[in-house]
């Protein structure tokens, strides 16, 4: 099932706001080192097992956005790479590259903050996860979607 409703049904949106909080901090941590302000988490059982933030600049890598970082450290951090259970937090709609990374790791669920109007694939310009695949990743947006999308807008702002 895939849903792109407030909350997706049976799930708490006070847990899913402060677990947003906490991947707006490390937004805020990529904004302050010049990186597009996208922050991820990672949470199995109540416990943050991955928090990482956009790294494209520094890295120079074109795929270290922060839920491909996320997912990696995740992995590294369980028996196997499959994180079936999982919820992921990021503060921004995921592009089409993190969205099939999202759910060939088998995701339980994708959190995100403010919708990306010009590459989100979880239902702004497409939405991947409701293509036929072998795994189903249920969809909540607009978890603080003000605060997400303030803080992208301030920072590229600036930069003009």
């Amino acid at each position: 099932m895939t849903t792109t409703d407030n909350v997706s049904p049976g799930f708490d949106l006070a847990r899913d706001m402060h677990y947003m909080h906490k991947a707006l901090k490390l937004a805020e941590q990529a904004a302050a080192l010049g990186e597009v302000p996208v922050g991820c988490v990672i949470v199995d059982t109540d416990k943050i097992i991955a928090a990482e933030y956009n790294q494209r600049e520094t890295a120079n890598d074109a795929t270290a956005h922060a839920e491909l970082l996320a997912l990696r450290a995740a992995g590294r951090s369980r028996p196997s790479w499959r994180l079936d259970g999982c919820d992921l937090y990021v503060t921004l709609e995921p592009c089409l590259m993190c969205s099939g990374a999202i759910i060939q790791s088998r995701i339980r669920r994708l959190i995100f903050g403010a919708a990306d109007p010009k590459g989100g694939m979880a239902g702004s310009v497409s939405n991947v996860f409701e293509l036929p695949s072998n795994h189903q990743v249920l969809i909540t947006g607009q978890i603080l979607a003000e605060e997400c999308s303030l803080l992208l807008k301030n920072f590229f702002r600036a930069r003009r």
